[in-house]
């Protein structure tokens, strides 16, 4: 008997953990876990939440962790996983193994302990169960009593070292390969080499952040990101972008680097070309993994490949600077906010929900001369939400306890979000050979998952069901 369970991701887009369990013999289990993630806003599931990073479902049949990718959503309860008395090995690919601890570093210090010695001791912990796997390698994790497991990561052009799933599952007379799709990109995502569909699934369990729409091309949304910037930098103001520490800052840098590049003598406001157009990076996070993507240049794709042999710097270009320290942050939050200098900011978190991007919006949103541009999913009950909801009516959002008018102007362009649009899922499932017997669609909210069940049933796919 071979089962798949859901302890997150089925109420939203955040908390991602699934599980895959083998049973050959009444009293013979073995199972693992596929990724252990943080819930965000209003999400939660089987006892978590955003307030209750509980991990309380039976782990003792548990061999492994496999993560498909280091978004704290996918990632972030890991250290409560370990709490909770998991021991097993902690299964992903090449990248994320180098990425994972510092995620983890991060995450231990804004929700565990500012305990130095016992957040190292923690990161010792995993850095000791990490099993980094190439790309295209089946690793067994189990074999025994009957039963057995092995998995086989490929890529999955969401961030770098994303990777869906492969599970080949044997549970007596029962064979079946079950494929977790992870976080699935777009085609043509910068820097990323995209998804190819898996040469088999008899089931298959697929997010759905945009289950229910297609996101702009990437040459119409770059074209729109410089007609935003241009306009909103017209006014002397800042554009503050909110933006994931991992995959879409350094996305949107190399982007704005091709614009700088591509039009660095045109004026991008009055008496400012694009050349001399100052970038913020004010995220350490943010800064740290930038760093980290640059060393990891073999898996970047081949147009930012052939970007590197030109000689250019996609993510280290002359006009970009970065933000470290405490005091430099808000030195530059308080200076920003009084001059007509146009700067663009890229501050974390994504969803406003946290760091240093709720300064620059306390200081920010009240003046009509400043952008709030969002590049991401924005999760319902988080502020990051509320600034697109209410934003346009000059609404207000609450941060720290406290109401802060909105009447800086809010943008949004969506195929930066890094998740696939509904089109590239369908040509997902449509490029794997045999139809799967069973579809799950989980990680999107209620319209985007209906919608997309509803599109997948009229391609009459046998079995598609939205699990509780």
């Amino acid at each position: 008997m071979i089962n798949i369970s859901h302890h997150g991701a089925t109420t939203g887009v955040t908390g991602s953990c699934h599980q895959l369990t083998l049973r050959s013999e009444p009293n013979a289990f073995g199972g693992i876990l596929i990724d252990c993630g943080l819930f965000q806003g209003q999400e939660k599931g089987d006892g978590a939440s955003a307030s209750s990073l509980s991990v309380d479902f039976p782990l003792e049949h548990i061999r492994a962790l496999v993560v498909t990718h280091v978004h704290i959503d996918h990632v972030g309860r890991i250290p409560y996983l370990l709490a909770a008395g998991f021991d097993g090995p902690i299964i992903c690919s090449e990248p994320s193994a180098i990425m994972l601890p510092e995620i983890l570093e991060d995450a231990l210090k804004i929700g565990f302990t500012r305990d130095k010695s016992l957040i190292e001791r923690v990161l010792g912990l995993i850095r000791s169960r990490l099993v980094p796997v190439p790309y295209g390698q089946w690793h067994e994790v189990f074999a025994e009593q009957g039963s057995s497991l092995s998995v086989r990561f490929q890529r999955a052009g969401h961030i770098l070292g994303s990777a869906y799933v492969e599970c080949d599952a044997v549970s007596g007379e029962q064979r079946e390969r079950i494929v977790f799709s992870g976080d699935l990109g777009a085609p043509h995502a910068p820097l990323l080499q995209e998804p190819a569909s898996p040469e088999r699934a008899d089931r298959l369990v697929i997010e759905s952040t945009y289950g229910d729409k297609d996101h702009e091309s990437r040459e119409t949304r770059r074209y729109r990101l410089k007609a935003i910037l241009e306009r909103a930098l017209s006014d002397g103001g800042t554009v503050l972008i909110p933006a994931f520490s991992i995959g879409r800052t350094q996305e949107l840098l190399y982007e704005i680097e091709g614009l700088i590049h591509e039009f660095r003598n045109d004026p991008v406001a009055e008496n400012l070309v694009w050349d001399d157009l100052e970038i913020v990076v004010d995220s350490p996070l943010a800064a740290e993994f930038t760093g980290i993507y640059r060393k990891l240049k073999p898996f970047w794709n081949a147009e930012a490949a052939d970007r590197v042999r030109q000689g250019r710097h996609p993510l280290s270009f002359e006009q970009l600077t970065v933000i470290d320290s405490h005091a430099d942050h808000l030195n530059a939050v308080e200076y920003l906010a009084r001059s007509n200098r146009p700067c663009v900011v890229l501050a974390g978190s994504g969803m406003c929900a946290g760091g240093r991007v709720v300064n620059y919006l306390k200081a920010m949103l009240g003046e009509a001369r400043n952008d709030v541009l969002f590049v991401g999913y924005q999760a319902a009950g988080t502020p990051g939400r509320d600034i697109l909801a209410y934003g346009p009516r000059g609404g207000w959002v609450e941060l720290d306890g406290e109401r802060f008018d909105i009447r800086a102007k809010v943008h949004q362009v969506g195929g930066y979000s890094a998740h696939a649009g509904q089109s590239d899922l369908i040509r997902f499932i449509e490029g794997i050979p045999e139809k799967p017997a069973e579809i799950r669609i989980v990680h999107g909210d209620e319209p985007a998952k209906l919608a997309f069940k509803q599109r997948l049933i009229e391609m009459n796919y046998p079995h598609v069901l939205i699990p509780d």
